[in-house]
């Protein structure tokens, strides 16, 4: 029984270290090339970019190669009648399962690990990298397109010239309480500083159209905060990019944030009742003030639905395989990709689309966090009935 086992558990780790090896890098490959178009790095920001997406490319990589080589290595082992010979000498083929399955739970917890490392620490990192290279990112749109534009910044030049902007326009727009602005000057340069988080334009012969005050004639320098820039503020950091360690802290602090805000409405309306300032409820800042509740109601529920997602998607690969060996095994082809997409099909029509919807529904309150695990439960009663009967037959 112990020679099958590992035979099947070598087997299995030789091909599927392989097809991730493979996988994993076309991937990476598509990512690189996907922040060096959208973002205009160079080679420097993308070489130091490579540690923080590589988690990335594996989070993709691991479930559908967990598929493909467990059709690889069952298919062949049905085509090959290693099955039916297992079967002859009275033993049951779980004992060729087992292992597999087992298998497939620890790298589904290893999956939830790299996922959980893709979106907190690889996605945060690349921002980082980002923001250290803002710089030459808008130096290069700025030579190559005569524009850049980021959230509610906009610069356009008639040229650039080493390190001068030539004709220089800036535009930022309005937000909030600060109105919007507009420079024109005959050159200008740009630099950046990571610490401070800032982006400093210095405007030479210049002309200025918004309510500011211009204490040097001769040249006016504008700052532009990198997170309004680039949309990656502590204020507007997306849930999905917490570290699982860190998403209690900031359900707490999201729990406190929606209570505030909450109080302060009441108390609003408890004085416009009582003053009888009836249309102080109808006015622009009120429904202002509906928003920011909503959007703090949005940001709990992505914050509680986070771990269960990962853990979910984690776990697809247990899912995959206990769809994949039943499959391989009765179909009983030698060529292991028409076993594979065969497989995968059904999980594409299927359990991506449940995942999707169920994730949508989740973020928006309509249903509780746990129901992301549907697809996974489908998986699992269909991978255990189809097992069942395989055991039979």
């Amino acid at each position: 029984m112990r020679i099958l086992t590992r035979y099947v558990v070598f087997d299995l780790l030789k091909v599927f270290l392989l097809i991730l090896t493979g996988l994993t890098l076309s991937i990476f490959i598509l990512l690189i090339g996907k922040e060096a178009v959208e973002k205009g790095l160079g080679l420097g920001p993308l070489l130091r970019m490579t540690p923080y997406l590589l988690p990335q490319a594996m989070q993709f990589a691991v479930p559908g190669t967990m598929l493909l080589a467990t059709t690889y290595v069952y298919g062949r082992l049905s085509s090959y009648n290693e099955i039916v010979a297992i079967k002859a000498l009275g033993i049951s083929p779980m004992v060729l399962i087992w292992p597999t399955l087992i298998l497939a739970t620890l790298i589904s917890f290893a999956g939830v690990y790299i996922n959980n490392l893709a979106v907190s620490w690889g996605a945060r990192g690349v921002q980082r990298v980002f923001i250290e290279s803002i710089e030459d990112v808008v130096y290069g749109h700025l030579r190559m397109h005569r524009s850049y534009s980021s959230g509610k910044v906009s610069i356009n030049v008639r040229g650039v010239e080493g390190k001068k902007l030539r004709q220089p326009t800036l535009i930022v727009a309005a937000s909030g309480n600060h109105p919007a602005l507009t420079i024109r000057a005959k050159e200008a340069e740009i630099w950046s500083d990571a610490k401070e988080r800032k982006l400093h334009v210095r405007f030479h012969d210049f002309e200025v159209s918004g309510p500011v005050t211009v204490t040097n004639p001769d040249a006016y320098e504008q700052e532009i905060s990198l997170d309004e820039l680039t949309g990656m503020s502590a204020e507007t950091r997306s849930p999905s990019t917490y570290a699982l360690g860190e998403i209690g802290a900031a359900v707490q602090q999201g729990t406190e944030r929606f209570g505030q805000i909450e109080q302060s409405m009441t108390a609003q309306a408890s004085f416009a009742l009582i003053t009888g300032e009836f249309h102080s409820l109808a006015q622009q800042n009120w429904k202002w003030r509906e928003r920011e509740l909503e959007g703090a109601k949005q940001r709990l529920n992505r914050l509680h639905l986070e771990p269960w997602r990962r853990w979910a998607n984690g776990f697809s690969c247990l899912g995959f395989v206990l769809i994949g060996i039943p499959v391989a095994m009765r179909l009983r082809f030698s060529e292991f990709l028409a076993t594979f997409f065969v497989c995968f099909l059904p999980i594409l029509i299927v359990y991506y689309p449940l995942m999707a919807v169920s994730v949508s529904q989740a973020k928006d309150g309509v249903f509780p966090p746990p129901t992301v695990w549907i697809g996974n439960i489908l998986l699992g009663i269909v991978g255990v009935a189809l097992l069942r009967r395989v055991n039979r037959h």
